[in-house]
């Protein structure tokens, strides 16, 4: 396993991260803790999770996986041996979060979330601790794809530094030792580092994106400001939540998949998709390469990712998945993959 700096700290984390979002519907409190395991033994020392896990989201389900983690912490005396990331929701209709009332990045939220997180996972503090989504209205989950339109920003968006502010005293009580972003723009992780230039609080250390073969977006502006800020990509969703292993091709709904279970994937269904998808496929079979390997070992591969965050609901998908960092993307392979890049373009942003 290869190891990487997570920003400007002194953490080192593995290329590969464990994602957890599937523990507590897809998968049980035993086949969580099974993951756990054989990735800790395959050399992966980060797992990621979140309050709002497991996917998708429902009141009687949020933070069953900080309490999967929680017990095999426990279970197995080693949280000196992983690197914890979890998240707290942005502003957001659903209600159950901060017991009925209006979740928003200000401090009662936060200091809610952060004590809720604590208590899950049976820890006394966060490696990483992530901003979910923003505050302030903007547009993600792969809505708009053909234009921008800027939303109209809410009446009551939280100023970053008045967020900040509530995390740089969290991170001096030591309940988190760092901060960190995710699905958010290029203009707001930069007024994030200025902040914290500015002495307003603590400078976040990597930014959790989208990014995968049908959606390289992130390289268009994010790419140069994960590299001089040193704010690296922690990459999810790098197989298009399994779109990019072919088994949804022609209509295809496998037992137990997450689009046949929860009719999720529109993301990936886009116009163009499915082109896309057949020609990646097309890359991988010329090459003898399995699809997925070769999509997870391309986005490990870039020079802006800090970690590459995957996610299995059986043990064969996570051994094959782990296995990807053994793969090389040749200069031959990249050539193909940026010609159907270069002809398909992000179908699925």
């Amino acid at each position: 396993m290869e190891y990487r700096s997570l920003g400007r700290t002194d953490l080192r984390v593995s290329a590969i991260c464990l994602g957890t979002m599937t523990w507590g519907q897809q998968n049980t409190e035993a086949e969580g803790h099974r993951q756990m395991d054989f990735a800790l033994d395959r050399g992966i020392n980060f797992l990621d999770t979140a309050e709002l896990y497991s996917i998708p989201p429902r009141a009687e389900t949020s933070g069953a996986t900080e309490r999967i983690i929680g017990s095999w912490l426990k279970a197995r005396g080693n949280r000196d041996k992983v690197v914890i990331a979890s998240k707290v929701v942005g502003r957001t209709d659903m209600d159950w979060f901060r017991g009925g009332r209006s979740s928003r990045l200000v401090r009662a939220g936060i200091q809610h979330a952060i004590d809720g997180s604590l208590e899950r996972l049976g820890t006394d503090y966060i490696d990483l601790y992530q901003l979910h989504w923003p505050d302030r209205t903007v547009t993600q989950w792969g809505s708009n794809p053909v234009r921008y339109k800027h939303p109209v920003p809410a009446a009551d968006e939280v100023p970053i530094e008045e967020t900040l502010d509530v995390l740089a005293d969290l991170v001096a009580a030591g309940k988190i030792r760092h901060v960190g972003l995710s699905n958010e723009s290029s203009w707001g992780t930069m007024r994030f580092v200025a902040a914290a230039e500015a002495g307003k609080g603590p400078r976040v250390v990597s930014i959790q994106n989208a990014y995968n073969l049908l959606n390289r977006t992130f390289e268009v502006n994010l790419a140069e400001v994960a590299l001089r800020e040193d704010v690296g990509l922690l990459a999810y969703s790098p197989l298009a939540q399994g779109y990019l292993s072919g088994k949804y091709q022609n209509g295809a709904r496998p037992a137990g998949a997450r689009s046949t279970l929860f009719n999720r994937g529109q993301r990936y269904e886009t116009p163009g998709a499915h082109e896309a998808i057949d020609d990646y496929l097309a890359v991988a079979r010329d090459f003898g390469l399995d699809p997925s390997q070769m999509a997870l070992a391309f986005v490990t591969s870039r020079s802006f990712v800090t970690s590459n965050i995957i996610g299995a609901t059986t043990m064969a998908q996570l051994e094959a998945d782990i296995a990807s960092i053994d793969v090389v993307i040749t200069p031959e392979i990249e050539a193909r993959l940026d010609a159907v890049h270069q002809l398909r373009g992000n179908p699925s942003p």
